[in-house]
């Protein structure tokens, strides 16, 4: 895969899980009542719910920051995993199955946008030894 299409993939992703997650973060500092009522239902109390949302959109401005901040990046990928797993299975204990099918497309496309990632930035691991 040359460099184009992996920046073309990267930038896909990194757009699509901004609007995705931008769009929670949105909404749970708005107290949106979709978003409020399952995650209340989750069982998560609502100043958690305040922290995810700023959380979210912190994470959202590292991420599209062509070019900069590169570890910090690493951590937004590792909060937006956390974020899906816990999701996930949280939808699983409490609702139906079928609720889960969100996280595991988010997941997915994470995946494949944090994989282009690291084409694009190779993590340099030789100054560590």
């Amino acid at each position: 895969m040359n460099l184009k299409t992996t920046q073309i993939i990267y930038w896909t992703g990194a757009i699509l899980t901004s609007l995705w997650f931008g769009a929670s973060g949105f909404f749970e500092l708005t107290k949106n009542p979709i978003v409020w009522d399952i995650t209340e239902q989750l069982g998560y109390p609502p100043h958690f719910i305040y922290i995810l949302g700023v959380a979210k959109l912190s994470g959202i401005a590292v991420l599209l920051t062509p070019n900069r901040l590169l570890r910090l990046k690493e951590w937004v990928f590792a909060g937006i995993f956390f974020d899906i797993i816990f999701a996930f299975f949280s939808k699983l204990s409490v609702l139906e199955p079928a609720s889960a099918v969100d996280a595991v497309v988010a997941f997915a496309m994470v995946s494949v946008t944090y994989a282009m990632f690291r084409k694009l930035y190779p993590a340099d691991y030789s100054r560590l030894v």
